[in-house]
Formats: structure tokens, C-alpha cells, sequence
């Protein structure tokens, strides 16, 4: 017969193995990921008036990091890199879990 201190590590084991193969699960399900470079209000007087050429200044700093987010959700800071030819996002800051629910 097991000790009950064997038979704790155990439970422990079988849900721990559950939570792996329950993240295992998720692990291919496709999440929209978006950065944002920034925004701005404009009336739709000054926004019919734009054209090839216009310029709109937006509400972030030169050189502040953008906006990652997932499903609508901020997650985290980052820069904008070169790959290649093509562009990339350099994570620089990842969003703590309380900070993404106070933002929900």
C-alpha cells in the first residue's frame, strides 16, 4: 500500500501530465497576431480630404515601441527589424498577465 505522501506526488504527476497534453491541444490553434503602430482620432470632414501623399500624425512617439497584440489582446512591446527583405517584430517587453487582465 502507498504512503499517503506517495500517493500525493502521484495525483500530482497524473495532473501534471494532464496539464501538458492539455497545453499540447492548443499548441496548433491559430491566433491573429497584430502590431500596432499607432492611432489617431480625425473627423470624417479632415478624413474625406485625404489623398495620395497626405500626411496623419499619430499619437506615438518617434522610436516608442509598438503595440503586439493577440485576438484584439495587448501582449507585449517590440520593435520593428528587418529580416531579409521583409519585416520583423523584436519582442522588447512581454505583458504580465495582471496587466492583460486590467486592460480587458
Amino acid at each position: 500500500m502507498a504512503s499517503p505522501e506517495t500517493e500525493q506526488s502521484i495525483g500530482h504527476a497524473e495532473s501534471g501530465m494532464a496539464s501538458v497534453q492539455n497545453l499540447k491541444l492548443l499548441e496548433n490553434i491559430e491566433v491573429k497576431l497584430t502590431v500596432e503602430v499607432g492611432g489617431t482620432k480625425i473627423t470624417i470632414r479632415d478624413l474625406l480630404k485625404l489623398n495620395e501623399g497626405s500626411i496623419v500624425e499619430l499619437e506615438r512617439l518617434a522610436g516608442e515601441h509598438l503595440d503586439i497584440l493577440v485576438n484584439g489582446t495587448l501582449l507585449a512591446k517590440g520593435e520593428i527589424v528587418l529580416v531579409g527583405e521583409r519585416l520583423g517584430i523584436r519582442f522588447t517587453e512581454i505583458i504580465s498577465p495582471e496587466q492583460r487582465l486590467r486592460s480587458i
